[in-house]
């Protein structure tokens, strides 16, 4: 090889390297907003079957609790009267984290939802949460 066409092939080489890093670094970002690390992951977000949520008097009229772990929220508007969403956000899948002010938060990119009526109040979030139904029986919630 010439000494003319060794620093060409030099640039090349170093080039086609930095484009391969550059789309591993995208992948790192795109991995970045994957729902595995925010327990939303693969699962639906309406479970599929009946599930129990834990005392209905947790939940305070006028208020709302969110049961991270069975990401489902509840709202109780009045007294023995419930309201249920799916807790998984919209956008990505991301499990909501708490409540702020009567607004379910995703902690993933930002998006906010009404907590009576699962409506998107920021996005990214462009769906409102799917409705799940959710009854009192014995005192305990049941979703599902």
């Amino acid at each position: 090889m010439s000494a003319a066409s060794s620093p060409a092939a030099r640039r090349t080489v170093l080039k086609g390297a930095a484009a391969i890093v550059g789309a591993a670094g995208a992948g790192a970002a795109l991995t970045a907003c994957s729902t595995e690390t925010n327990s939303g992951g693969g699962s639906p977000a309406v479970p599929a079957e009946a599930v129990e949520l834990g005392a209905a008097a947790d939940v305070p009229v006028g208020g709302a609790k969110l049961f991270r772990e069975k990401k489902i929220l509840v709202s109780c508007a009045e007294a023995g009267q419930y309201k249920a969403f799916s807790a998984q956000c919209t956008h990505s899948g991301c499990v909501l984290d708490k409540i702020v002010e009567g607004q379910g938060n995703c902690p993933c990119h930002g998006s906010r939802f009404d907590v009576t009526t699962g409506k998107v109040l920021r996005g990214p979030a462009a769906d409102p949460l799917p409705e799940v139904p959710v009854k009192s029986e014995g005192g305990k919630l049941i979703a599902g």
